[in-house]
């Protein structure tokens, strides 16, 4: 088998990593201004060594060393901007598969609780409410609730929060469905962990005077047994990478929480998939495969410190991801490339726990690699469009290539 028969593009996304505030945020998100979840993190733990994504150009992005760590000699590196609003994981994926982000509806989910009421019950849910403030979730089958999402931007995305001790997953799923067939916001999430009906019933919590959800860190269904799927609206997947290299031959491998909202119905999807070696595990045995692979991977646990405030555990994280790197690396051949990008920011220093509106480094690898600068790109769907390319697809909706520079010669 010839090598470009064989070569592959590995896309790994440490889902809210990012490297600094946008420039509109005074404008748009004032609570994250001087946000830098990188930055953050290792000023907070000076001990902290992520050698490989040194090695790859991160502190090149930073535009300084940090904790020891040089600038890399031979990086191929840059950042990007979102185009997407707010910065949300969803139409942050959807952004780098190479869809060009809408403007997302914003709605209370107050305004929408008695037409999804009536079809729950209509579908034989029993359906209560629990009231704070004037404002109610939906309480089902004694066991789940439904309400606006506190973590990412109020009124785009409801949630559905389960105590997987007393309900199926696939139950939790179904109501998930039922709820997305009814709503028009960018995103409905339906989730659970072993955890119990009286701490989720505590974390319920008003904001703003009009939403009102399950702060889903304090419920504990992140905790232990955590499932989840995410239910996208709006997303043309025909336009996007996945299906435009399936067309061109090339499998697709999706895995972590990109398998759950990016449609890949011809590729092979590893779905809720949470735990962070399990995941590049996965991606490195994929590596391995001998045929022609787009394998994009997502870091779930990193968003998920970002979103408890533990600065610790986050960094514990990307020491597991740096180590999981430098495997991949190890394995790759002359003809592959590597990606490692985030989806926006999550700073869990600067005060809130909700995601932060941050642009994301771009660090890419390859063998025979000569210090290259990628510049600041102006959206995520650039990535989608150098994916196309390097696999001679059709190029996806949105995103200008940047694969002449990765390969100048």
């Amino acid at each position: 088998m010839r090598e470009n028969e064989r070569k592959k593009f590995i896309v790994v996304v440490i889902d809210s990593f990012g490297v600094g505030a946008m420039p509109d945020v005074p404008q748009v998100r004032p609570q994250d201004i001087g946000a830098n979840t990188c930055l953050h993190i290792l000023q907070q733990l000076p001990q902290l060594q992520l050698p490989t994504l040194a090695e790859l150009g991160l502190m090149n992005v930073l535009g300084q060393s940090h904790n020891g760590m040089p600038l890399s000699q031979t990086a191929i590196y840059g950042s990007a901007l979102l185009q997407h609003e707010g910065g949300d994981t969803f139409i942050g994926h959807q952004e780098i598969m190479g869809t060009l982000p809408q403007s997302p509806l914003v709605m209370p989910f107050a305004h929408v609780i008695d037409q999804v009421q009536t079809a729950l019950q209509d579908a034989g849910f029993n359906v209560a409410r629990v009231s704070q403030n004037g404002l109610s979730v939906l309480w089902v089958n004694d066991h789940i609730a439904i309400g606006d999402n506190l973590e990412a931007d109020l009124g785009q995305v409801y949630n559905v929060t389960a105590n997987l001790n007393a309900v199926s997953f696939e139950q939790v799923c179904r109501i998930g469905q039922i709820v997305r067939r009814h709503v028009k916001v960018g995103r409905v999430i339906a989730f659970g962990g072993r955890t119990s009906d009286d701490n989720i019933l505590a974390a319920i919590e008003v904001r703003q005077s009009q939403f009102i959800g399950v702060n889903a860190p304090k419920s504990g269904a992140y905790a232990d047994g955590f499932q989840v799927v995410h239910l996208g609206y709006g997303v043309d997947a025909a336009t996007q990478a996945p299906q435009l290299l399936q067309q061109q031959g090339i499998a697709t491998v999706l895995i972590g929480k990109v398998a759950d909202i990016v449609a890949n119905p011809h590729g092979i999807n590893y779905q809720k998939r949470v735990d962070s070696q399990h995941i590049l595990q996965l991606t490195l045995q994929h590596v391995h495969d001998p045929h022609p692979l787009f394998i994009c991977s997502n870091i779930q646990e990193t968003d998920l410190a970002g979103h408890a405030q533990d600065v610790v555990r986050y960094a514990d994280r990307l020491q597991i991801v740096d180590q999981g790197l430098a495997a991949i690396i190890a394995a790759m051949q002359p003809q592959d490339c590597l990606l490692v990008l985030a989806d926006h920011g999550n700073d869990p220093t600067i005060g809130h726990s909700k995601h932060t509106r941050e642009k994301v480094p771009l660090l890419v690898y390859r063998k025979n690699r000569t210090l290259t600068a990628l510049g600041e790109r102006t959206t995520l769907s650039d990535v989608g469009a150098t994916v196309c390319d390097f696999f001679a697809a059709k190029a996806p909706q949105n995103g200008t290539s940047f694969l002449h520079l990765i390969y100048p010669e």
